[in-house]
């Protein structure tokens, strides 16, 4: 993997690896086709019946919650000849209405045959079929994804029973935020942006600060450490602390919320940081999280899902405000996709073979071993 120049300087993946459709294709068929997928919340689902209809690396996925309240996850594909069994958009198209779906928020009907299915993906009914000798319903279930939950988050594993296990994989993320009751948090505000910048370079820049003192200079206002040596002699293990007076991450880096419960002495005046591979990019404060989920769209198109969470309790005061964070943290996402999308059209150019990685981005190099280990070349 190694592959240094002068002065410890190491290369990062190759150019192409950002720019073409061949290494996204790639990227999906060894990454988002097989690992697992941050999609949302559970608030999104509360009660029974409640569903999405995802599209996760261009495959559409149903994901619904069933009547004893568990997840379930499903290729929008119909078992008997393949059509779409949720698809608003074409319906629209032609201006009409089909009898299909999720249907009384207790199936889901095929509108081609009415084949229609439980909401756990069980083959309920097969018109003019059932009744065929040799006909087996339990043999023609939808296909399944795989679903699991981690601190209120969704994820999906297109791979369905092959998927690899998930607590190992949140196995440290869930040591290092044990205290952080994330599972209880709402959403009370989401910003979508689709920025023009490969998703590989938005997750690189994340997990480095060299770039902060230049393109963050509120956000070292409140957090001084970042200016120095990029931030790498930090201990994210501890959290990351503010400037002297300052506790969270607003504009000046106070707020009339309460910590959340639980939180160490250290975690109520710290901030910590976590990246889930390959899409969601956690950032949590005493009184707040903002949760950034990606969705690749294209080899320089990623849509960012910005979730700003709270405690309930806060949330349910009349007075609850949470612009004090969402704003401050708006302008460093602005500033952060800008410089992205620079990398992105900068890397196009022809002399542009690949980048480096200065030593005090020790953290970028996560990427390249990344892609590796889920057997990208």
């Amino acid at each position: 993997m190694s592959d240094k120049s002068g002065g410890g300087m190491e290369k990062s993946l190759a150019s192409s690896a950002y720019l073409t459709a061949e290494a996204f294709a790639r990227d999906k068929a060894a990454i988002f086709h097989r690992q697992w997928f941050c999609a949302g919340r559970e608030e999104d689902m509360p009660a029974p019946g409640d569903h999405k209809i995802l599209d996760i690396a261009g495959e559409s996925v149903i994901v619904v919650r069933g009547k004893e309240g568990a997840l379930h996850a499903h290729y929008n594909v119909c078992r008997h000849r393949g059509a779409r069994m949720c698809d608003a958009a074409s319906d629209a198209r032609w201006g009409v209405t089909l009898d299909a779906g999720v249907i009384g928020r207790t199936m889901i009907r095929c509108p081609y045959h009415g084949w229609s299915y439980a909401l756990d993906g069980r083959l309920l009914a097969a018109p003019q079929l059932q009744d065929t000798p040799g006909f087996d319903k339990s043999a023609f279930s939808l296909h399944p994804v795989a679903v699991e939950t981690w601190g209120g988050f969704v994820f999906l594993n297109l791979s369905g029973e092959t998927a690899p296990d998930f607590a190992a994989g949140l196995a440290e993320p869930s040591r290092r935020l044990g205290n952080y009751p994330l599972a209880d948090l709402v959403t009370a505000r989401t910003i979508n942006y689709e920025v023009q910048a490969n998703w590989k370079l938005i997750l690189e820049n994340y997990n480095e600060c060299y770039h902060c003192p230049g393109v963050h200079p509120e956000l070292t206002a409140i957090v001084p450490a970042f200016k120095v040596r990029g931030g790498i002699d930090l201990d994210w293990e501890a959290g990351i602390p503010h400037r002297e007076g300052a506790f969270t991450y607003t504009w000046d880096g106070t707020t009339s919320r309460a910590p959340f419960p639980g939180l160490s002495e250290e975690e109520k005046v710290r901030h910590k940081g976590e990246l889930i591979y390959p899409n969601l990019m956690l950032s949590v404060s005493c009184d707040h999280a903002a949760a950034f989920v990606l969705w690749p769209l294209a080899a320089d198109r990623t849509l960012i899902e910005c979730r700003f969470l709270f405690h309930p309790d806060e949330v349910a005061k009349a007075d609850f405000e949470p612009a004090d964070a969402v704003d401050f943290w708006d302008l460093v996402n602005r500033q952060d996709w800008a410089v992205c999308e620079r990398v992105q059209s900068g890397i196009a150019a022809r002399v542009h073979t690949h980048g480096y990685y200065a030593p005090i981005e020790d953290l970028s190099l996560d990427i390249r071993r990344y892609v590796a280990d889920c057997g990208e070349p």
